[in-house]
């Protein structure tokens, strides 16, 4: 696959570029302390509520996409499973209590990844046009992009989108000229970033994160004729670009000898 030297590249932002599941991570074991407390007469472990909230979030997920009031909502409809399987009586407070501490996950101040700033500033001095795609709602991503000084690097470039999947990615490269033999999409989601860019037939590079959070993680089938590769850091980033356009210029060289 011949690459012109100037890609466009396609950057996710929550646990790409910042910080997200961390802070996720975090309100959900205050919740799990929370619930096995006002449970303390039962056997139920923070692990089951942790099992009971994740196979609910994801269903929700699923279904409406990324909407800020879908995560309190489910810590919510977690309690109320539990409260209902050992017979006791929602408590509109304590409902309450959960919605307050669900939404404070939004106003977290937000940490770029080691080398978001490094890896960007490479990338552009390079000549290479970069995008950002993000998946949520505009108010709450809007102020992440402007935490962290993003628009300086994405411009006009920068795409919100309440679903991230293959429909949404397809809208974004026909909405300009893109050539995918030299466009890359980089995330940490194998399901909304790296499955979708496969399916299009573009080139991926999957940031692979621990404790991925289950909704991210999917069996990819490749079918088209794109490059993938997988890393642990941002950092990891522009040499893999460069690589790939090393082999794709010996690729053609050796072509043109024959």
């Amino acid at each position: 696959m011949n690459m012109p030297l100037r890609q466009q590249i396609i950057f996710d932002m929550d646990d790409t570029l910042v910080h997200c599941n961390i802070y996720f991570d975090q309100i959900l074991d205050e919740f799990a302390e929370l619930l096995v407390d006002w449970l303390s007469d039962s056997r139920i472990t923070a692990d089951e509520i942790r099992a009971k909230q994740i196979e609910i979030d994801v269903a929700g997920v699923e279904q409406i996409g990324f909407v800020s009031a879908h995560f309190p909502q489910s810590l919510i409809d977690t309690y109320r499973y539990f409260y209902r399987l050992l017979g006791k009586e929602p408590n509109l407070a304590e409902e309450d209590k959960l919605m307050k501490l669900g939404m404070s996950v939004y106003e977290r101040e937000v940490e770029p990844y080691p080398g978001m700033a490094m890896t960007l500033n490479l990338l552009r001095s390079q000549g290479h046009e970069l995008y950002l795609y993000t998946g949520g709602e505009t108010i709450i991503q809007q102020r992440k992009i402007e935490q962290m000084r993003l628009a300086d690097y994405f411009q006009d470039r920068i795409y919100i989108r309440r679903h991230k999947n293959i429909e949404a990615l397809e809208q974004i490269l026909t909405s300009r000229t893109f050539d995918r033999k030299s466009t890359w999409m980089i995330g940490n989601s194998l399901r909304t970033d790296i499955e979708p860019a496969l399916t299009a037939g573009i080139n991926a590079i999957y940031i692979k994160r621990p404790n991925e959070w289950s909704y991210n993680i999917v069996d990819l089938k490749k079918t088209t004729d794109t490059s993938m590769y997988t890393v642990s850091s941002l950092e990891e980033v522009p040499g893999i670009i460069v690589e790939s356009l090393t082999m794709s210029r010996a690729k053609k060289k050796t072509g043109s000898e024959r």
